[in-house]
């Protein structure tokens, strides 16, 4: 029994771990899930709301009187806005449009003012909900910015309390953790514990990151670059920016999920295994599902269930929205990216950045192409050459046919990985860039719209 608290900021934590059974295979390894929507807030958010709350105060970031200011998909915004009541402070959060009207009711339920910014704006946009919430800020007098995206105190929070509490719970004995990767606090602070234990006791538990299609963070972990991002529905999980919060060397391997999976997998959670849990769950599951099939039996999987369905009743829990959206029609699995580089078989063309113009204009020529990427010695990718490109310089007379590649040379942009699913080329196309195909920073193939479009008619044939 759970001892008496003097507030509700001291239930935070302490969550349940749960075995998952119906959505399970037969022969799979078991699935346990850290049950965190079951916090006082309804997230895994809580624990890093108010350690950080805790944190400013101890520090003299956060005075009497003060705003709390913070960009939130609204999970982290609940957990400032219910310490925020607690210990009397107002509170200001940007949210994008995208997220439920239930997270953004929620909020005013609290005290708290809501600012709506546009989904659909870069990272470095003046409207993004997070140069908007910095803004807000700094004009705001006594005003603390949270930063969760970008401050170790985010990490922090869950090496200190989720790593140990799944550690408590299990024993040490399992042999995976699955987390989404948002600001990517929960997978680097869990993992560093991990990776800290595994070190101790020599154990050699993995760390697997869940990332949706249109995110930046998979690329970014396989390739050393930022993906295309792209809008997706799942809330909670992703994101198109770049995050100080999370730390590459504390995951193992990070895999893909999109919307269909997601939204499948979190209805399933509440209907077969009573588990009242947002998408980001759903996702984070199905590849907790798929690490435990290819484990097999006798082994243990945790992940993480992020927060309440309570949040999506009028999203993924709703017949009418997922018809709506195309979500109950019947899947068409396009493959992976490597599944075209196999069917197409084309060769790599690639010159160094010191190649003459001249010759690069002769592979051109020679290979039927309109770009090159330019690479090192070890075959690491530093720009491209584009027809386009080319062809501007030498009317503005900039340049001579002897001039080095590197003269007109773009920023590599378009990477992606080899198992990243195809539909993470629609993005990368829409900048009307081709898709650089990178594994271990080496370039292993270029994929363009012609090649997929080649690719998909003859699987349509097949």
């Amino acid at each position: 029994m759970r001892r008496p608290f003097d507030n509700i900021l001291e239930a935070v934590g302490d969550t349940p771990l749960v075995r998952l059974n119906k959505v399970v295979p037969a022969g799979a390894a078991e699935v346990w899930a850290k049950c965190e929507f079951l916090n006082p807030a309804g997230s895994i958010k809580d624990r890093m709301a108010v350690f950080i709350v805790e944190e400013a105060e101890k520090r003299g970031w956060l005075r009497p009187g003060g705003t709390i200011v913070e960009n939130t998909s609204g999970n982290t915004g609940l957990g400032l806005a219910m310490a925020a009541a607690v210990k009397g402070y107002k509170c200001i959060f940007t949210m994008p449009d995208k997220m439920s009207q239930e997270k953004v009711n929620s909020l005013k339920g609290f005290g708290a003012e809501v600012v709506i910014t546009p989904t659909d704006v870069p990272g470095d946009h003046p409207d993004h909900y997070v140069v908007t919430a910095k803004r807000i800020a700094a004009e705001t007098p006594g005003g603390f910015y949270v930063n969760q995206y970008h401050t170790e105190l985010n990490i922090e929070a869950h090496f200190r309390s989720t790593g140990p509490e799944i550690w408590a719970q299990t024993g040490g004995e399992f042999d995976a953790f699955v987390a989404g990767v948002g600001t990517g606090g929960t997978i680097s602070g869990v993992g560093r514990y991990i990776k800290q234990k595994n070190r101790e006791l020599g154990r050699a538990i993995r760390v697997i990151g869940e990332d949706p299609i249109g995110s930046v963070h998979y690329s970014l972990f396989y390739t050393g670059v930022p993906g295309e991002a792209s809008v997706y529905k799942v809330e909670g999980v992703g994101d198109d920016i770049v995050c100080d919060a999370f730390d590459l060397k504390a995951v193992d391997e990070i895999r893909q999920t999109d919307d269909r999976q997601a939204f499948t997998m979190a209805r399933r959670l509440t209907r077969e295994e009573g588990l009242f849990c947002g998408g980001s769950s759903g996702a984070i599951a199905h590849i907790a599902v798929q690490v435990a099939r290819e484990l097999g039996a006798g082994k243990k999987v945790v992940c993480v269930l992020p927060d309440h369905g309570s949040r999506y009743i009028t999203k993924h829990l709703s017949d009418a929205w997922m018809k709506d959206y195309g979500f109950l029609e019947p899947e068409r699995n396009l493959g992976y990216v490597e599944d075209v580089l196999r069917v197409e078989r084309q060769a790599v063309v690639t010159a160094s950045p010191e190649t003459p113009l001249r010759e690069v204009v002769q592979l051109f020529r020679e290979h039927g192409v309109s770009q090159v990427p330019l690479v090192h010695g070890s075959g690491k990718p530093s720009g491209i050459v584009h027809e386009v490109d080319l062809l501007r310089a030498l009317q503005r007379g900039d340049v001579s046919m002897d001039a080095p590649a590197s003269s007109v040379a773009a920023a590599v942009g378009g990477l992606v990985y080899p198992k990243a699913r195809v539909e993470e080329l629609y993005a990368i196309f829409a900048k009307d860039q081709v898709a650089i195909v990178v594994d271990g920073a080496r370039i292993v193939g270029i994929v363009s719209q012609i090649d997929l479009i080649d690719y998909l008619s003859r699987k349509t044939g097949a």
